[in-house]
């Protein structure tokens, strides 16, 4: 067993033991923005695209499997690939038309199209408009497990979590990964050796749509409501901040910078109020002046001057 496996290992082993000393809810919502920022990231980080419209299929994974579970009644297995399938048509649909253009035309025309989701969403009938969508049960896994346990329902959202690591990890190694690893760093060379960029490009968007939605989805059983932020365009920069903070264009770093946000968000909520939002922002502003290679990255940069190799992220 090398250490990169030695080292999933123990932090599998942490994970199942943490809600013994944590609050499960909370490590939950650092599960699926984690898993969320890992979609986004193997995007940004590994296929040079920027989307500032993610939040458009995380909320609506979110009040699709919603509606499935609470009004048509569905598994939650169902339920949940519902959303995620969901998402996934979605990414089809915004990612024809954004992978068109490039840059921060790229990234207006997500923000733009994932807007028209939100106010959609805003005035649909399903969705519960400013209210949301609320009381959605968490049913069983299997007709055997019930998740109305937190306990239960916390090994269920782990083993998602997992799945989805998982899958980014053995996409970013893949065959795949690499020629999505060789459109980022120079496109038009890409292009010269006879791949479809076009193509790649949409199958990145769409697969990562998928997984964002796949937390979207999650984090609706968690709580058990979806609501208007879960698409509103503020979503999507927090995910671009926790992807960035971690350590873009590395394994770990978006789970990392979840964790991080997600914890400065639930210990000063009740302290500071809305200026929060101010404290977000400036953590931005230093991650990208100070340490841009993030949290992981500094750290692997670290390792590196001090054993004189590059360790695998």
């Amino acid at each position: 067993m090398n250490r990169q496996t030695l080292g999933y290992a123990l932090l599998l082993i942490a994970a199942l033991l943490a809600p013994m000393v944590v609050y499960p809810v909370l490590i939950m919502k650092v599960l699926c923005y984690a898993m969320f920022a890992c979609a986004f990231n193997l995007l940004l980080g590994y296929t040079g695209l920027l989307s500032f419209g993610h939040a458009a299929f995380f909320g609506t994974a979110a009040y699709v499997a919603g509606h499935a579970l609470k009004v048509w009644g569905w598994p939650t297995e169902l339920g949940l690939l519902a959303g995620m399938l969901a998402s996934a048509a979605l990414g089809w649909l915004i990612g024809s038309l954004a992978i068109r253009r490039q840059g921060i035309y790229f990234a207006m025309i997500t923000l733009a199209l994932a807007q028209m989701v939100y106010f959609y969403f805003l005035q649909a009938d399903f969705t519960g408009g400013e209210n949301g969508l609320q009381g959605v049960p968490r049913g069983t896994l299997i007709g055997v497990i019930d998740l109305s346990n937190d306990h239960n329902l916390y090994y269920v959202v782990l083993g998602i979590f997992v799945f989805a690591f998982w899958l980014i990890y053995r996409t970013i190694h893949s065959p795949f990964g690499q020629i999505l690893k060789a459109i980022r760093e120079n496109e038009p060379r890409a292009i010269s050796l006879g791949y479809d960029v076009a193509k790649y490009k949409l199958l990145a968007f769409v697969l990562s749509a998928g997984l964002a939605g796949l937390a979207g989805a999650t984090k609706l059983l968690v709580f058990r409501f979806a609501t208007l932020s879960d698409a509103y365009w503020q979503t999507s920069g927090e995910v671009v901040l926790m992807t960035l903070l971690g350590g873009l264009g590395t394994v770990l770093g978006p789970v990392v910078g979840a964790g991080v946000i997600i914890t400065l968000q639930d210990e000063l909520s009740d302290k500071v109020g809305s200026m929060v939002t101010v404290i977000m922002g400036i953590i931005f502003v230093v991650c990208v002046l100070a340490f841009r290679r993030g949290i992981i990255g500094e750290a692997a940069a670290l390792v590196r001057r001090f054993s004189g190799k590059a360790p695998q992220q």
